[in-house]
């Protein structure tokens, strides 16, 4: 494929209190995740955001969470699996109202920290994440890592799967993610992260932390915008992206 996506998490403040440069990374990113209340994120930034993404054409994401602000949703939790469709359900209805009055709409949804996590491996709140999509528009796309069991359970639905790719992150030799807590977990090296992202982009690979090659066909890739320098560690790999040769375009534009 000769597109990709860059997508970062905005919107992660609460309140008074502020997360990254939103709106220099919406100069940067072409598809904006947004916190949509429940981990991070408030009613006033989820409009603000809403407005600035379409204005600069950017797609906008439910980022769905655990109901965890003191936590910022990276705890997992044991939901009752309706309340975890209700409480998704709630999350996307939510954003969707500020994305229509700025003349947009949620083009997609992803999963928050352990939610993101959880339901790459466990079915319950895999199902639970497919249920609550399906109920409220099952022509939004699902933002997940590939080969997780939300990518398929989704596919299965009958979901457009989209698998994402973290270039700031290292993977487990299993392709999933190593835990936030383990040495090592957030690259902080810019030149790594961009020639990580490139990698995934052009080869569809990326080497965990111990060396092993995993298959990672990915169509977006996650630069945080929560990280020290993020807006110039986007830039720069959206610069080392177009290099490379890849179109970098909202995934949404493709269907």
């Amino acid at each position: 494929m000769s597109s990709i996506d860059l997508n970062a998490d905005l919107g992660e403040g609460f309140g008074r209190w502020t997360l990254g440069d939103d709106e220099a990374l919406l100069d940067i990113v072409t598809s904006a995740n947004v916190a949509c209340g429940f981990h991070a994120g408030d009613p006033s930034t989820m409009h603000r955001i809403g407005v600035a993404a379409v204005q600069r054409g950017v797609a906008i994401g439910a980022q769905v969470g655990y109901r965890d602000l003191a936590g910022f949703g990276r705890r997992r939790i044991d939901y009752d699996l309706d309340e975890l469709r209700d409480d998704i359900l709630y999350q996307i209805g939510a954003l969707e109202a500020f994305c229509r009055v700025a003349g947009g709409q949620v083009d997609y949804v992803k999963p928050h920290g352990a939610l993101y996590n959880t339901a790459a491996v466990d079915e319950g709140q895999a199902a639970a994440v497919v249920a609550a999509i399906r109920a409220y528009d099952p022509a939004l796309s699902v933002l997940c890592q590939p080969g997780s069991v939300l990518a398929r359970l989704a596919a299965v639905a009958g979901l457009t799967v989209v698998g994402e790719g973290f270039a700031d992150r290292a993977y487990q030799a299993d392709g999933t993610l190593m835990p936030r807590s383990a040495d090592g977990a957030l690259i902080h090296d810019a030149d790594q992260v961009v020639a990580r992202a490139v990698r995934m982009a052009v080869a569809g690979e990326v080497e965990s932390a111990d060396g092993e090659l995993i298959t990672c066909d990915v169509q977006s890739i996650c630069v945080h915008g929560d990280t020290p320098g993020a807006v110039d560690l986007a830039a720069r790999v959206r610069a080392g992206l177009a290099e490379a040769g890849r179109t970098v375009g909202p995934f949404v534009s493709w269907r």
